[in-house]
């Protein structure tokens, strides 16, 4: 019998994972303020929306002069994502509708990975948990970012930059675990690679997700 998780078992797990975001939240502070956001905007952006590749999108198409329309669909096509996600996790967020509604709000990349059981089923304890402490150190990494981007100088000369894809990586990596979803991932990634230099942003990893759906078991 599987013994029992509470939400901090999940807020435990994803200490590491946090403290990575918490970086990231640093970054796209530092990138919001370059972008023009106000430290209000941009604090914000990150307490309501918690999607950090959408929020970078969103900010990058403003720093180089896009629409608040491109901003928008640049960010929407990234979190395309979540529709599979979200149905994936949907069975264990039961309960009342606000329950459901606030634990759904905590379902971002780490969360998910952190509070697969395997076998397609997930932990609604460890999801919060784990959403919980993600969400807390993206927004106090955010805020940091605001206020002391300054003494930062710029992302990319401290490798800033290639944090974001190091996290993706690590997490997929913790979800192979067949010869299925290794095929799943290197096809998505092999696809993302060939549409990079052709489509719009986020166009590439909204193609790479569908290739990975081959992952799912039936």
């Amino acid at each position: 019998m599987q013994a029992s998780h509470t939400a901090g078992d999940g807020a435990r797990r994803a200490v590491p994972l946090a403290v990575a975001v918490g970086v990231f939240g640093v970054t796209f502070g530092v990138l919001a303020q370059a972008a023009g956001f106000g430290a209000l905007a941009a604090i914000v952006f990150s307490a309501t929306s918690f999607a950090g590749s959408a929020q970078f999108a969103a900010a990058g198409v403003v720093s180089a002069g896009g629409t608040v329309a491109a901003a928008i669909v640049a960010a929407v096509l990234l979190n395309a994502r979540y529709l599979p996600i979200g149905m994936s996790v949907a069975p264990a967020l039961h309960g009342r509708a606000p329950e459901r509604l606030l634990r759904a709000q905590l379902v971002v990349d780490e969360s998910w990975a952190l509070s697969h059981l395997g076998g397609g089923r997930y932990d609604r304890r460890l999801l919060f948990g784990a959403g919980l402490a993600i969400y807390l150190a993206w927004v106090a990494g955010t805020t940091a970012g605001v206020l002391g981007g300054d003494l930062l100088g710029k992302p990319e000369n401290l490798g800033l930059d290639a944090a974001f894809p190091a996290l993706f990586l690590a997490l997929l990596v913790g979800q192979i675990h067949d010869r299925r979803g290794a095929t799943a991932a290197v096809l998505g990634a092999l696809v993302a690679l060939v549409f990079v230099p052709f489509v719009p942003a986020g166009l590439p990893i909204v193609a790479a997700s569908f290739v990975c759906l081959l992952g799912l078991r039936r």
